[in-house]
């Protein structure tokens, strides 16, 4: 039972990840993106107009311009693209 449990819990939490990353690739669909997992030599790969927010130990907050960010982040060596800045779905009142 306990075996069953982790099992599916394990499988939310990736199907949660894995949404979360094909949120990434629609354009402009969140103001930043969460780097939490990088090659070594990342940040110096990125090009001039994307510039890190913040780093944290949960990743690196990155914001930039242009339609293709998470392309190019991918390319500068980031493992996962996650959105960051994102307000959420309820009304903050």
């Amino acid at each position: 039972m306990i075996t069953r449990a982790l099992l599916g819990l394990t499988c939310l939490v990736g199907a949660w990840v894995a949404v979360l990353a094909a949120v990434m690739l629609v354009p402009q669909s969140a103001p930043a993106a969460l780097v939490p997992v990088a090659l070594p030599g990342f940040a110096a790969a990125l090009p001039d107009h994307v510039s890190i927010i913040e780093q944290t130990a949960l990743g690196t907050v990155l914001m930039g311009d242009g339609a293709d960010l998470v392309q190019q982040l991918y390319r500068a060596g980031a493992l996962l693209v996650l959105p960051a800045g994102l307000a959420g779905c309820a009304p903050l009142t």
